[in-house]
């Protein structure tokens, strides 16, 4: 699983000229879902999502990152990317084979949507597989890339 953070002041997904999901500060996640993907990557991922410490004690403060997403009642805004598995190495297009197919990856974004819910903090989201018009007001900036690989996993990156 790979999860593109962002740090934001706002973002927000549009489809057909219409808001689907926006959110003020907080966090912006682009998730994609490999074909390995377990139950363990979720957990881990949202956990990880929810806990770490990318934002300052207070508005304006440039010193260290103290405080989750949960600790300031921040916003999350989670879209599906399936694009994040994209295999660049060979020819001049993208080979997606490690990506989960459409049916699966959409499975496990809704649970690891569900699992973000549970944190109580206010959770947007895209629509999985559909052309979307991502906006994101990133904050500082602070884009950070998470990855979880399953166990049982023979591919390494």
């Amino acid at each position: 699983m790979r999860v593109i953070i962002q740090r934001v002041k706002s973002s927000q997904v549009e489809i057909d000229d219409q808001i689907v999901g926006k959110i003020g500060c907080g966090l912006n996640l682009l998730v994609g879902i490999a074909d390995t993907d377990t139950e363990a990557e979720l957990d881990w991922m949202a956990r990880k999502c929810l806990e770490l410490r990318l934002f300052p004690d207070s508005a304006g403060d440039t010193g260290r990152w103290n405080k989750s997403v949960q600790d300031i009642g921040g916003e999350l805004l989670v879209v599906s990317q399936f694009t994040l598995y994209g295999d660049c190495r060979k020819g001049r297009r993208p080979s997606f084979d490690r990506a989960a197919a459409p049916e699966r990856a959409e499975i496990f974004y809704d649970k690891f949507v569900e699992k973000l819910r549970q944190s109580g903090l206010k959770v947007e989201t895209g629509l999985f597989g559909a052309m979307m018009q991502v906006s994101i007001d990133n904050d500082g900036p602070v884009t950070l890339v998470l990855e979880r690989i399953g166990v049982n996993c023979d591919f390494i990156i």
